[in-house]
């Protein structure tokens, strides 16, 4: 039975992948196996980083890749209406297809059979034993409370959403798709037909299309029926922590972030733009939440190659000057 842990990435999030990497590699083994998917063809610096690392390997079957792509392109076929939406945005094909690759760890062929995804922009702080041995007894598992805010993860204005779950299961099941546990061979061909049959039949419009592939993700562990299990519902009260980078209140000690006093098993740096981590390492002084941990591990190896910061940061998402607020004024009152 061989665990490993997966992400996702090119070289456009090559700076967070090395961050990650050396995060497991600290805090969790540095001989624990972890396979990179690759999100597109843009891998020549991820290539170089996996062949310094006995431990990584690249995902570099074919099949798998185009089995997992034609499952979500069928999917998003059946959208009523996501085609037109994309089409004004410039979008062609499957928006973020790269996104959906996450999904060829189920594959039967894949190299792990039980394995926990982590997204690029993650770091790992803690030990991941009491998540393998919690996939002895579920087979899908997460810890978030994505729950709270479902409107990323369905279509709430669609009338059949109620029709297919109940409230009591949107309000407890549905999670982030940054992280989660299962066992490959979870989704096998008859079952991915019998999805698609469904959404085919008139479900598709329950899907959030600016979240493809977490919004699939859910539907697949919802209406498939999987033995599913969220820490963040179950852990007792003192002992749960937070996870995004959104959560102001962590402490950083050691190198290492707590939650009053209880260690973090992962950060999730969600909704800070992958050119804030590129741009930071690049010598631009930009701020965002916990940037100290991130260099930490960036660099662990090259810590002379730590950018040398010099007078207050700034934000990477400076609000809009002044001259910005009057022309979009213009525009909207055009």
């Amino acid at each position: 039975m061989i665990n490993g842990i997966y992400t996702l990435a090119n070289d456009v999030v090559y700076d967070q992948l090395i961050a990650l990497l050396n995060s497991i590699e600290v805090n969790v083994d540095p001989n624990f196996p972890v396979c990179v998917i690759p999100y597109d063809d843009r891998l020549e610096k991820v290539k170089q980083e996996i062949n310094k690392r006995s431990n990584v390997q690249l995902l570099d079957n074919p099949n798998i890749i185009a089995r997992w792509e034609q499952f979500a392109q069928q999917i998003w076929d059946a959208h009523p209406f996501v085609r037109q939406e994309w089409d004004a945005r410039g979008i062609t094909g499957v928006n973020r297809l790269g996104m959906h690759r996450r999904f060829c760890a189920f594959d039967s062929e894949s190299p792990f059979d039980n394995f926990i995804y982590f997204d690029g922009d993650v770091l790992v702080l803690n030990s991941l034993d009491y998540i393998f041995d919690k996939l002895k007894d579920k087979d899908f598992l997460v810890y978030d409370f994505q729950y709270k805010d479902p409107s990323h993860v369905y279509n709430v204005n669609s009338s059949k959403l109620l029709e297919i779950f109940s409230q009591e299961r949107i309000n407890q099941e549905i999670f982030c798709a940054g992280f989660y546990a299962s066992k490959k061979g979870l989704f096998p061909s008859e079952k991915r037909a019998w999805l698609v049959e469904q959404l085919q039949a008139g479900e598709a419009e329950i899907l959030y299309p600016n979240g493809p592939d977490q919004s699939i993700l859910n539907y697949m562990v919802m209406r498939g029926q999987v033995n599913a299990y969220n820490f963040a519902l179950n852990l007792p009260h003192q002992q749960k922590t937070g996870c995004a980078v959104t959560s102001g209140h962590f402490d950083y000690r050691d190198n290492l972030l707590y939650d009053k006093g209880q260690l973090l098993t992962y950060l999730h740096y969600i909704g800070i733009p992958s050119y804030a981590f590129t741009n930071l390492c690049a010598g631009e002084n930009l701020a965002f939440p916990y940037r100290e941990i991130f260099l930490h591990y960036r660099y662990l190896h090259e810590p002379e190659n730590i950018p040398n910061f010099s007078g207050k940061a700034k934000p990477y998402n400076p609000p809009p000057t002044w001259g910005e607020k009057l022309l979009n004024k213009l525009k909207i009152n055009r």
